[in-house]
């Protein structure tokens, strides 16, 4: 590529990013970085009415915990700053007002009033309202009335929106990197709105004088801003600007593929749609996310790169970095993409094994403070190397190996019926002598002794292991029975199968 690549993503701070969004803030990054370009935050904060205090920070936060931080931003190499369009709404007029000094945009005073009997008399005749070129010159517009009568209602200060003056009987060539060539009738097009009398922007308008502004290449955004798109190449052609190259990402569709996914079905199927957790501060209520639900970043990462992307390959394990390499928009599929709970944990469980047991240890000891606090944190590093095969999350643990740290209290009725017989007590009682005997207390070494015992007894190993699993783990299930009891020390060995004879005999 002959320019260098600038990207951004450009998100409203109006509440918990979703996880379209995540995914979108993803194709950008990997986009930048396998072009040796930057990734840009820009925050579209210009609808001051539905802003939300702390959702900036929240945004940031996300991308922080995904490992795809931006290289500008807020605070941050602001070489094209301010990045938040509140700070920049001082340069949105003096565009507005090039694009009037052109003829492409003029001033409207139709009240709202106006315009809702326009649409209902439409409706009654079973037609829609459009406000272009086949009725503006009869609306209360700078077009339909005098410049002299145009200036007396600015002089006035009566309420106007300046609109985008769409092109009659043109046909718009565009291209899409996802999507390809489109050719839209520019007489199907309305006169958007670009900006308001109380100084604002709307998005149209701000979107594209600050794309320009930063020097963006590409945009690489939501398949929701498609129809946008021929008002925006007349934009740039109506400043006579280079417009950047544009990408339609699909939607993230329902579990069940149908609909786009919301935080509804994520409520309703038990998964977050959200990265973090979050607080709504008008109702208190709490929405769940993938960081406070055990998920690893790098496989919330992983799982979203596919959700329609693929790479040509049978491989789905990606560590960042080969996604980098790896990614390219011409394999983005145009087709919705399904989310799959089941399959982000399969993702999850596949990061988990890579974790260091260490770090896994201090995590579990954070969820469990109380059944943990006296118990030595590389012992419990040690029972999760044997457990974390059949975890996806570390809240998993406890469940998986809880009788690492208890003594079990309980045991399992089935297991009894099927590990206990009439020669069983006698047969513990002996284990308990070979176990008490065994001097270089190792794995290896029990092994061997137990084994060997009882192959010299020529019975069944599980008339032997299957209550001395029950007596370890109070049910049978678990790591290897070996591997339990080293862990768990001789005496505590001992202990708990003097136990289970004592409640079974």
């Amino acid at each position: 590529m002959s320019k260098q690549v600038r990207v951004r993503f450009a998100p409203s701070p109006t509440g918990p990013l979703h996880i379209g969004g995540v995914r979108t803030a993803l194709f950008n990054y990997l986009f930048a970085k396998k072009h040796n370009g930057t990734f840009i935050l820009r925050i579209e904060d210009t609808d001051q009415n539905r802003y939300v205090e702390g959702a900036e920070n929240y945004i940031v936060e996300s991308l922080n915990w995904c490992g795809i931080a931006f290289d500008e931003g807020p605070n941050k190499n602001e070489k094209f700053g301010p990045y938040r369009q509140s700070e920049r709404k001082h340069l949105y007029k003096e565009y507005a007002d090039k694009l009037i000094a052109s003829g492409n945009a003029y001033y409207a005073f139709d009240t709202s009033e106006a315009l809702d009997f326009h649409r209902k008399d439409h409706e009654a005749k079973g037609k829609t309202f459009i406000y272009n070129w086949h009725n503006r010159l009869k609306l209360e517009n700078s077009l339909s009335l005098s410049t002299e009568e145009t200036q007396a209602k600015l002089d006035a200060d009566e309420d106007y929106v300046i609109r985008f003056k769409s092109p009659q009987d043109e046909t718009l060539h565009l291209t899409d990197l996802i999507r390809g060539n489109m050719t839209i009738d520019t007489n199907v097009l309305d006169d958007k709105v670009l900006f308001k009398s109380d100084g604002m922007p709307t998005y149209h308008l701000a979107n594209i004088v600050d794309d320009h502004l930063m020097e963006i290449t590409h945009v690489i955004r939501g398949e929701e801003w498609l129809p946008s798109l021929a008002l925006h190449d007349l934009l740039y052609k109506a400043f006579g600007w280079e417009a950047p190259e544009f990408a339609h990402l699909p939607l993230i569709l329902k579990p069940t593929g149908k609909g786009k996914l919301s935080k509804r079905d994520g409520d309703k199927l038990g998964f977050p749609v959200f990265p973090l957790a979050y607080k709504d501060h008008k109702t208190d209520e709490v929405s769940s996310g993938y960081r406070e639900e055990g998920y690893f970043p790098e496989a919330v990462v992983n799982f979203l790169a596919f959700l329609g992307w693929n790479p040509g390959t049978e491989q789905e394990i990606f560590s960042l970095e080969e996604l980098i390499q790896a990614f390219d928009l011409s394999r983005v599929n145009k087709a919705g993409a399904r989310f799959d709970p089941d399959k982000i944990k399969w993702f999850n469980h596949h990061y988990m094994q890579e974790q260091d047991n260490d770090a896994l240890a201090k995590q579990f000891q954070l969820l469990f403070p109380e059944e943990l606090k006296d118990i030595d944190v590389n012992y419990i590093a040690m029972v999760i190397n044997l457990i974390k095969e059949r975890a996806t999350f570390v809240t998993d643990f406890w469940g998986l190996g809880h009788f690492f740290f208890d003594t079990p209290s309980s045991l399992d009725e089935k297991a009894v019926k099927k590990a206990w017989k009439e020669d069983s007590p006698e047969l513990m009682k002996e284990l308990i002598t070979i176990v008490s005997n065994v001097e270089d207390y190792t794995v290896e070494n029990l092994q061997i002794s137990i084994k060997g015992w009882i192959t010299s007894k020529e019975i069944g190993f599980g008339k032997v292991m299957m209550p001395l699993r029950l007596a370890l783990v109070g049910a049978l299930q678990g790591p290897d029975v070996f591997d339990i009891m080293y862990l768990i020390g001789k005496d505590e060995s001992v202990r708990r199968i003097d136990n289970l004879i004592n409640t079974l005999s």
